[in-house]
Formats: C-alpha cells, structure tokens, sequence
C-alpha cells in the first residue's frame, strides 16, 4: 500500500459539484491498494499516518506532533495512479494497483481502521472510483511519500565464525535468521572438488535481542 500525506490547512472533495467532504488543520491522504496487499498493510499505514510527526511542538521543535497530537482532521482520497509505472514510454502503466473488489475492500477497511485508531468524526473520506475534485491548502509545503514496506530495514552482518546471518527487521519488530553453514568466501574457488552440501536455517526471534 502507498500512500501521499500533505500537511494541509484546509482540504476537501467535490463530486459533481456536490461536496462531499471538507477538513480543517490536519492531514489528507491519497492513498494507493497494491496487488499484494493484505489487511496487515492496511493496518500498518492506518497506525502511520496517526503517528507521522508533520507539525513543530510548542518550543519550536520541528517535527515533534502528529495529527492526533494537535486535534487535527484527516482527509482520505483514494488514487490508485500513486502505483504508476513510468519506466517504458510516456503512457503510465497501472498494473500496479490492485483492481476490482479487492482494492475497493482494503481502501474501505483502512479508512475504517483511521477511525477506530483515531476518532471517527475526524476522518473523512472521498468517493472511491469516483473523478474527484480535491481541493487543498498545503501548509508549509509538507509532503511525505509512504510504503507499507518501507518499515523493513535490512542488515548483513558477516561474524569471524563460518556462518552467514541475514537479519530482517520488519514491522511487528520480529527478526528473521537465516544462516548458511558453508558459505564460499570472497574471492576463494572451491579447491577440494565439488561444492559441499549447504545448510539453511530460519528462526524468528524478538527485535530486542539484538539490542
């Protein structure tokens, strides 16, 4: 799932004329279903756009406040042209956002999601499929660029034993080892004649033993 959240003074949609939604101070989200996506994405982006810190705290720091934090709006739009792919030709590919049912189905269940986490006369919504007019006054500007995968961090770690561990950090902060018993060193060819049988292992661990 991808989304965009704009810092927005004012922000509302239109549909033939008609309004359909309006926020003050707060924040609007145009917000993309992929293909792959699953309710847990939903969940994760619902949680990050409550949590993102776009507003400076009362001492001048920046960055320190997020929406729930000054009282503010939130403004959902559904734009499935987030997942383009502009990699061949001028025409923008769309294979990349989820169709039918299915996008409509988690589009639904994350703005559902925003409010339960968050209060439901807070957040509003547009019209999903609809061609919309989205009027908005961003403050700052202030655009942020989300993926639900963006929260995986990836590290390699090589220890003086003969192992290879590949840690996955990932959302729900569990970690992933993979090791490999006999791992081929850098720049050394195998001299004693065919390749030894490899050996593969995967735990789940919580992130805080690595700490």
């Amino acid at each position: 799932m991808k989304a965009i959240l704009q810092r927005v003074a004012s922000a509302s949609v239109t549909v033939d004329a008609q309004l359909i939604s309006s926020i003050g101070k707060g924040v609007l989200v145009f917000a993309a279903v992929a293909p792959e996506d699953t309710v847990k994405e939903v969940e994760s982006m619902a949680a990050k756009v409550l949590k993102m810190k776009m507003w400076p705290d009362d001492a001048g720091g920046t960055w320190k406040r997020s929406v729930q934090d000054i009282n503010g709006e939130v403004l959902c739009v559904s734009q499935f042209t987030l997942l383009a792919s502009t990699k061949k030709g001028s025409k923008p590919d769309f294979h990349g956002a989820a169709g039918g049912e299915k996008a409509r189905e988690l589009y639904d269940a994350f703005v559902i999601k925003v409010q339960e986490l968050y209060e439901k006369a807070k957040v509003k919504d547009g019209v999903f499929q609809a061609m919309m007019q989205v009027n908005l006054q961003n403050d700052g500007p202030v655009s942020v660029n989300y993926q639900s995968h963006d929260a995986e961090v990836y590290q390699t770690i090589s220890l003086l034993c003969p192992r290879f561990i590949r840690i996955l950090i990932s959302i729900s902060e569990q970690v992933t080892l993979e090791i490999q018993t006999n791992p081929t060193k850098v720049g050394e060819k195998n001299k004693s004649g065919p390749a030894k049988e490899e050996k593969e292992s995967e735990y789940d661990l919580p992130a805080e033993l690595l700490e």
